[in-house]
């Protein structure tokens, strides 16, 4: 009887002790789920060549990164592209671009934020020397889940450019934009973006429009491949210029 007595009371502990611990270790695991992520980075390369009656060559390059802390966001990204066809033996370069951007988020409650965007680009294809969009926004999460995100921001914007041909300007703008991104899969995700720039005094006459479409389908725990569809418009171009530029590029990404 002494000995079952003690069993039961060496179990009464044990019991005791594992419910006292239990809601701190659930605590804990809960804190360590919920715990930021560090940097999460994506370099992208795609390159297309054809050789025969004409030869052709382009190659683009972006790196892309990001963090996100309890109430602050940070995004970094830079592209660039290069590319050149010959006929007759005639060199021509059709592709040269490098642009960036960088944007700050603080976080007012789960949904709603402020912060500001920083833009650059250089196309010599297009004209544009230089063009840099400075703006400070306000933006909320009209959807914001594990496997969706939907945001809608606006704000004022200084634009700041030097055209081909034309003396370097800056304007007030205005700037409203919208993000999209959902997980079709665990390994495959699409996401969408639009940026419309209108000159404050020249509404419906001076505009800038940036587009983007993507997917990406992961083939390991690193490489994927994706697709990228990118539309870019300025409604008073470079002299001798179109205003839309369109890109389709396909290639592989690496995260890290």
């Amino acid at each position: 009887m002494k000995t079952n007595h003690q069993s039961f009371r060496n179990g009464a502990i044990a019991l005791g002790a594992a419910v006292i611990c239990a809601p701190a270790a659930m605590a804990q695991d809960a804190k360590a789920a919920e715990a930021p992520k560090g940097w999460e980075s994506t370099a992208a390369a795609a390159v297309t060549l054809t050789r025969g009656n004409s030869e052709s060559f382009m190659a683009t390059l972006s790196l892309d990164t990001k963090r996100k802390w309890e109430r602050d966001e940070l995004a970094f990204g830079l592209s660039g592209g290069y590319g050149e066809s010959e006929t007759d033996g005639v060199n021509t370069k059709n592709t040269e671009f490098i642009q960036g951007f960088g944007q700050y988020n603080h976080l007012f409650s789960d949904r709603f934020y402020a912060g500001l965007r920083v833009d650059g680009q250089y196309d010599e294809i297009a004209g544009v020397d230089y063009r840099f969009k400075i703006s400070p926004l306000a933006g909320y999460y009209l959807i914001k889940t594990p496997k969706t995100t939907l945001a809608v921001e606006a704000g004022p914007a200084l634009v700041m450019e030097n055209l081909e041909a034309t003396p370097s300007s800056s304007f007030w703008a205005a700037r409203f934009g919208e993000r999209f991104e959902h997980k079709l899969t665990d390994s495959t995700k699409i996401w969408q973006s639009i940026d419309y720039v209108p000159q404050i005094d020249r509404w419906a006459d001076k505009y800038l429009i940036t587009a983007e479409v993507g997917i990406d389908t992961a083939i390991t725990k690193h490489w994927s491949l994706r697709v990228v569809f990118q539309d870019m418009y300025d409604s008073e171009p470079s002299p001798g210029r179109k205003e839309n530029d369109i890109r389709l590029l396909a290639g592989t990404a690496y995260k890290f």
